[in-house]
């Protein structure tokens, strides 16, 4: 479970890395916009999953 978690927040900071590069490029604003959204929602899954594990540990 651990692997999955650490996966988890590894998508979420590539996903960050790439739309603060694409701003910081001058790239699409409609694109930062996705790639932000896209964020949260991963970000959403990788709590989601933290939590689960923590329940479920006990």
């Amino acid at each position: 479970m651990y692997i999955v978690l650490l996966i988890l927040c590894a998508i979420v900071a590539l996903i960050l890395i790439k739309g603060l590069w694409n701003m910081a490029q001058g790239g699409s604003g409609n694109t930062s916009q996705k790639l932000m959204r896209l964020r949260v929602a991963a970000q959403a899954v990788a709590v989601i999953g933290m939590v689960a594990f923590v329940y479920f540990s006990r």
